[in-house]
């Protein structure tokens, strides 16, 4: 038997919103696991969790993260990274007093940045986007997603960015539209296999409060469940499509996101040069720590 430290926490949620869980193992060393036992974890916590974290210090101030599903390993998972992160900076008085922490995944070593004490919260920078050129045709979109060609708002354009996962981002005509969506797993799953995409953004400008920015859904079959409330690396995506796009307009971006017209949770966007003046993405936000305790494997 082994014993790791274990937390479930809730990344992005709000007053009104139950946010988006993550499991957070605590490693001492990167050997105590092996990637089978990961695996065994991830399985275990399915329908609990979406992705689990495992997190190892390398040095004073770089920490090695990786994720897993219930079906496979993650290259990237955003809003794991802000429940661990935010919940070690905010426990962790030498990590308190810095303004920057940096972590190692499987996309590249990434700056999570500490702004507990002005906003409660921690913003990451979103791995390097790749804009992927080849895309479904918008039948086999409509078909896997289930929905009228005419929901689709034809005045913007699809498109495909990985900024940590393959995101396939789809303009959305009415918030309507986009909170009717209902999807099959199993359909949209090889939709997704068969497309070369990790998962699915429908977005649109339709909001329920006009404070925030858009509207957003996240779908992510592949990984063994339909729908993520809040996400990190899809966001970072569509942070991207809309600098490409031109639709970036205030410092901040406020989304929406969930299929909930007013208990949605709340995802922000920042963006800023990074050390070779590349302008990158950051999403942000806080957690809500639910369990606290040991996790036994056998």
């Amino acid at each position: 038997m082994k014993k790791f430290r274990f937390k479930k926490i809730d990344a992005f949620a709000t007053q009104k919103s139950g946010g988006n869980p993550a499991g957070y193992i605590w490693l001492d060393s990167k050997a105590d696991i092996s990637v089978v036992e990961m695996m065994q974890i991830a399985k275990e916590l399915k329908g609990f969790v979406n992705e689990v974290g495992f997190i190892n210090k390398k040095s004073d101030n770089l920490f090695d993260l990786r994720f897993y599903s219930s079906e496979r390993e993650v290259d990237f998972c955003g809003h794991a990274t802000i429940a661990i992160m935010y919940d070690l900076i905010k426990n962790n008085e030498d990590l308190r007093q810095r303004n920057v922490v940096k972590i190692q995944t499987n996309r590249g070593e990434l700056e999570v940045e500490n702004r507990i004490e002005s906003e409660d919260a921690v913003f990451v920078m979103s791995p390097v986007p790749e804009v992927i050129k080849e895309i479904p045709g918008i039948n086999k979109i409509s078909a896997g997603l289930k929905i009228q060609i005419s929901e689709i708002d034809s005045s913007l354009p699809i498109s495909i960015i990985n900024a940590g996962l393959s995101t396939l981002i789809i303009p959305i005509k009415s918030l309507k539209s986009i909170l009717s969506i209902l999807p099959d797993l199993n359909e949209l799953k090889e939709f997704c296999i068969r497309s070369g995409i990790d998962i699915i953004e429908v977005f649109t400008k339709d909001v329920a409060n006009n404070t925030n920015d858009y509207r957003t859904r996240v779908f992510a079959p592949i990984y063994g469940y339909l729908e993520d409330p809040a996400t990190g690396s899809g966001n970072s995506a569509f942070g991207y499509y809309l600098l490409y796009n031109e639709m970036w307009i205030s410092e901040t971006i406020a989304i929406e996101q969930n299929s909930l017209i007013d208990n949605y949770n709340i995802v922000k966007l920042q963006k800023k040069p990074d050390e070779n003046k590349r302008i990158r993405v950051l999403f942000g936000g806080g957690a809500i720590t639910r369990i606290d305790g040991e996790y036994m494997i056998y």
